[in-house]
């Protein structure tokens, strides 16, 4: 598996840990221009999947509960994004 491919796996897992969370789900619609319906044909689109990297990346609660409930360590969301497109932009904060 390449890294572009771990990227995209483990934001898959991060769009099916959203969509359960009742109390994200309507931001993360609204942020990203989506309607329910059009998740399952986005979840295949790169860029979108760096969307929902960039959702839960913007709150350090966030990668916490997420990666608490997946069992990962607290940095793989970011090398994740890393390897998704944009990731290779500088970071400023």
């Amino acid at each position: 598996m390449t890294a572009r491919e771990s990227a995209e796996t483990l934001a898959l897992r991060a769009l099916g840990w959203l969509v359960t969370q009742e109390e994200l789900l309507p931001g993360f619609l609204a942020a990203t221009g989506s309607a329910p319906a059009d998740l399952p044909a986005r979840a295949t689109e790169p860029e979108f999947l760096a969307a929902v990297m960039d959702f839960l990346l913007a709150e350090d609660a966030l990668v916490m509960a997420f990666c608490d409930a997946a069992g990962l360590p607290y940095e793989a969301p970011m090398q994740a994004r890393a390897g998704l497109p944009g990731g290779e932009l500088p970071h400023w904060t």
